[in-house]
Formats: C-alpha cells, sequence, structure tokens
C-alpha cells in the first residue's frame, strides 16, 4: 500500500510563495507516478501539476505554468511543490496523489488528507 502525508499549507497574501510537500511510503513508491490535485469551495476537484517515477519529467495545468514547480527529493520518498506569485485564486485544499504507474493518472488511486492554501488580497 502506498500511504501520503503532507505538510505546508497555510495563509499568504497575494504575490507570496508557500511551498508543500508530501512523504510517500510503501513498497511501490518507487515505481509510482505522484503529484497534486486542489479543490476549491464549491467547484470539484482539478489537477495542479505531476512528476513521473523517475523524477525527470513534469506536467502542469495551464494555471499554474511558470509559477508552480513540483519536485522530489534525491532518495524519491518525498515530493513537493513549490507554489510562487500566488493568487487569490490559488485557495483550496491541496491533496497529494499517487498512483502505481510510472506516471500519474487522472484519477489516483491514492491520496493524502489534504493541505489548506489561503491566498489573501
Amino acid at each position: 500500500q502506498v500511504q501520503l502525508v503532507e505538510s505546508g499549507g497555510g495563509l499568504v497574501q497575494a504575490g507570496g510563495s508557500l511551498r508543500l510537500s508530501c512523504a510517500a511510503s510503501g513498497r511501490t513508491f518507487a515505481s509510482s507516478g505522484m503529484g497534486w490535485f486542489r479543490q476549491a469551495p464549491g467547484k470539484g476537484r482539478e489537477f495542479v501539476a505531476s512528476i513521473d517515477w523517475s523524477g525527470s519529467h513534469t506536467t502542469y495545468a495551464d494555471s499554474v505554468k511558470g509559477r508552480f514547480a513540483i519536485r522530489a527529493d534525491n532518495a524519491k520518498n518525498t515530493v513537493s511543490l513549490q507554489m510562487n506569485s500566488l493568487k487569490p485564486e490559488d485557495t483550496a485544499v491541496y491533496y497529494c496523489a499517487a498512483d502505481r504507474l510510472p506516471t500519474l493518472t487522472s484519477r489516483p488511486e491514492y491520496w493524502g488528507q489534504g493541505t489548506q492554501v489561503t491566498v489573501s488580497s
């Protein structure tokens, strides 16, 4: 089984930065695609960013390209989401996600508990 534990959410002013972290454990982590989704109040859960099992390929939603960056650490046991130039529209609960596949799918099998990100204007 894959278990995900998130941290790093909080309150930040527009234009500021925040970094989320997701610690993963489980036998399949080293061969799993991982990434982030978010859900704003009254909206559905949407894709934000993903990274493949090797950490060499990344994908971003158009709304965050150029502002967010996803990375995996050297041990491949955590993934982070660096969020810069934050906007009030980025306010949402952010969820770490993973699949037992080389890349993250549109409907991940495993999810973290979610961490709140609030961007004030």
